[in-house]
């Protein structure tokens, strides 16, 4: 059974794109899958322009990329739910309330497995243990700012504002992807 990373954002045309051209690439060597849908996204709307350029610096070729709407199902199966903003979090949790233990904003979920301890068990699905250890790891740190934990939307901005936000989900993914190593 392969894990799966969902990544969601408002429309699933800049963030969550992104996100998961930028995830596949970093996590290519581990037995993860990755996803993005939006809380609002019209089904079939391609990605916006800016957004396939970023995308494509992954070695993909983002240009067949279709938007689609969040569904109960999507978040189902996903082994860990990573949202653009704390509003998108509570409308996973709200859509589907079984995913509150595995849903987190990106940035959150990069604080939390940032303090993790390594996992030590489930060594065959590392993204189940990761995620497990990062929750442990949130009873031990304070609570952020909340404008910590929502990345911010380039849409209507310049190029390099989608650049600045793609280099932010980059980093973001960095000390996920270090607590998967450590757990496979």
């Amino acid at each position: 059974m392969v894990d799966e990373v969902l990544f969601v954002c408002h429309a699933n045309m800049c963030r969550s794109p992104m996100a998961e051209y930028i995830a596949r690439r970093l996590l290519a060597a581990h037995p993860v899958a990755v996803a993005s849908a939006g809380t609002d996204a019209v089904d079939g709307a391609p990605m916006h322009p800016y957004a396939v350029d970023l995308a494509a610096e992954t070695g993909a070729d983002p240009t067949g990329f279709r938007a689609r709407r969040l569904r109960p199902q999507h978040l189902a199966t996903a082994t860990l739910v990573l949202t653009a903003t704390r509003r998108q979090r509570s409308h996973c949790t709200a859509l589907a309330p079984e995913v509150l233990h595995r849903t987190f904003t990106l940035r959150q979920f990069a604080r939390l497995a940032a303090a993790a301890e390594a996992p030590k068990d489930l060594a065959e699905r590392p993204l189940r243990a990761a995620v497990e250890a990062a929750a442990r790891a949130r009873g031990r740190l304070q609570p952020a700012a909340p404008d910590a934990d929502d990345l911010r939307d380039p849409i209507g901005g310049s190029p390099a504002d989608f650049r600045r936000c793609a280099e932010e989900i980059e980093r973001s993914i960095r000390p996920v992807l270090a607590l998967i190593g450590t757990a496979g």
